[in-house]
């Protein structure tokens, strides 16, 4: 869509009701991307836009306070101060309380598919056998404004039951009697939306996302017996749950909901966070169902929270597996942690996606996946996240087997977990191999040229890889170089040595892919990118912030 700026300044009515609130609400709301279709119209009618704004005015404040709060503790941890779980809160994690209820459409959820917002995942994650689907605003969709808006258009029409999709072989897809209950993961704190500004300013991208999923959708969502749920992303510790329960209750005053309407479940998927659940879940109770462990992020966090400890080095990204003792105590805890709370404990994504053209290297993959499943049931998780719909069938048989006809896993209580901070901040270990560091520069150059050109999910080497994953790759060679760390063959991680594996990996990419689709891509630029990201001499703390500024639309 082309893109435009204009003020929207029309007087139409907002949901508070009334022309001239309308007309004051929309007073210095700039819409710098296109609304110029009917379906985009309506997503960004007067209403909506003034709705967001509210939001804006009313938090957006709050939400600069807590980013500004996260450098600080990075600067911390930095010099030298640990992580660790916070005296002024123990009365928190020492007493009895529970979170409200869980309600009925939400008891079950073995099986959650998660994916980007574009029409054909929607309608094929619905339909996929999964309990739930996480239609997602962040790691797995780039946020070009067509990839934004077309992603709230399907949301609204998979509500509604008016979503389909016709595939390129003429083939029709449509939602059947039984699709997977909608739940939605905005963007995370970090991120604004640069085509939407009020009061000069651009949007934080979370309540872009999260204000208009509900305003357009919340009613008629509960007049379908379900209610709006969302999946918060990267929350590093109860301050912003805090922040988010408020964002929370407004939202619900503001559109006339009951009290608890908005349900949420939080990911764990930063270092700071697994030492304040208990207090997450706390600031969250009258909303929050349960917290998921979101294991590609917690690496990356695990790595960037420890950015200036040499003696942190991660081993090869393929060695840093959830059998490491940081990653079982993290996961232990947080299953402890919910139960104790009746909250839900999700377990973490498997990213395989099928070999159809080598059935014994598939056998091999799904293997990994029942393993991988086996031992989050068996730990007690109550359900589990697959990134393809192919993988349903297999994690919901190792979930169907243990659970035995129950829906969850809340009454087991794990009270043999002790998770120490010791235990949480444990190093990883394994080998350090060239091979590795050639693969994260590879994975990394893909990744973000699919990005920059609209495409935030993209298989590789049968891996579904996402900005998560991406992070983990880029940052994993950041983090040799910067400490030059010795390899296993003796060879020690210079910039002259990744600068040269930089370049073999875009002769490989040129050689699969083929020179014309590289000169017609924009692989040149990713490369730049990707080496500024990992030769700086300090992280840059999210790769989507820079790749952001390479985006079109």
């Amino acid at each position: 869509m082309p893109s435009s700026t204009h003020d929207r300044r029309d007087g139409t009515t907002t949901a508070g009701g009334g022309c001239l609130a309308a007309e004051d609400a929309l007073r210095g709301v700039r819409l710098r991307g296109s609304a110029d279709t009917p379906a985009w119209s309506a997503i960004l009618s007067p209403e909506a836009l003034a709705f967001v704004a509210d939001l804006h005015r009313t938090f957006a404040e709050d939400v600069d306070a807590l980013l500004r709060r996260r450098v600080r503790r990075q600067a911390e941890l930095d010099s030298g101060v640990p992580l660790g779980f916070l005296p002024g809160t123990a009365h928190v994690r020492e007493s009895d309380w529970r979170i409200a209820p869980i309600p009925e459409h939400l008891l079950d959820r073995r099986v959650e598919i998660t994916g980007p917002v574009d029409r054909r995942m929607v309608v094929n994650a619905l339909n996929s056998g999964a309990k739930v689907f996480m239609a997602d605003f962040e790691d797995s969709t780039s946020p070009t404004w067509a990839n934004v808006v077309d992603g709230q258009v399907n949301l609204r029409d998979a509500i509604r039951r008016e979503i389909d999709f016709t595939a390129d072989t003429g083939k029709r897809y449509e939602l059947t009697d039984d699709p997977a209950v909608l739940t939605v993961r905005p963007r995370g704190w970090h991120l604004v939306e640069t085509h939407l500004e009020v009061d000069g300013r651009p949007v934080p991208a979370s309540l872009v996302d999260a204000g208009l999923f509900l305003f357009h959708n919340a009613r008629a969502m509960l007049e379908r017996g379900t209610a709006p749920s969302l999946y918060l992303p990267k929350l590093e510790g109860h301050l912003e749950a805090r922040l988010w329960n408020r964002v929370l209750e407004h939202v619900q005053e503001r559109l006339g909901l009951p009290a608890g309407t908005v349900r949420v479940t939080v990911l764990i998927e930063t270092l700071p966070a697994v030492f304040e659940m208990d207090e997450i879940l706390f600031e969250l109770r009258d909303h929050v169902v349960g917290l998921n462990c979101g294991r590609w992020d917690y690496i990356f966090s695990f790595l960037k929270c420890h950015r200036a400890r040499p003696d942190r080095l991660l081993p090869d990204r393929a060695a840093v597996t959830m059998e490491q003792p940081f990653m079982r105590a993290y996961t232990q805890l947080l299953v402890r942690t919910c139960h104790r709370r009746g909250a839900f404990a999700m377990g973490g994504m498997a990213a395989q996606i099928p070999i159809k053209d080598d059935p014994a290297a598939n056998e091999a993959a799904l293997a990994k996946v029942r393993a991988d499943k086996a031992r989050e049931v068996r730990d007690g998780h109550d359900g589990t996240w697959v990134a393809h719909p192919a993988l349903v069938p297999v994690a919901r048989e190792v979930f169907d087997a243990h659970l035995a006809g129950r829906p969850n896993q809340l009454h087991v209580m794990r009270e043999d977990v002790q998770a120490t901070a010791s235990d949480l901040l444990a190093p990883p270990t394994g080998p350090r191999t060239l091979q590795s560091l050639a693969g994260c520069l590879r994975v990394a150059i893909l990744y973000v040229e699919a990005w920059i050109r609209g495409t935030g999910c993209v298989p590789i080497d049968h891996l579904m890889e996402d900005a998560a994953t991406a992070e983990i790759a880029r940052s994993q060679v950041w983090q040799w170089t910067r400490w030059r760390a010795v390899l296993d063959d003796g060879t020690t991680v210079t910039p002259a040595l990744v600068q040269a594996e930089l370049a073999r990996a875009m002769t490989r990419i040129a050689e699969e892919r083929g020179p014309r689709t590289v000169r017609a891509g924009r692989f040149a630029e990713a490369r730049e990118l990707v080496e500024r990201l990992v030769l700086e001499e300090t992280l840059v703390p999210f790769l989507t912030l820079p790749a952001g500024d390479l985006l079109r639309d």
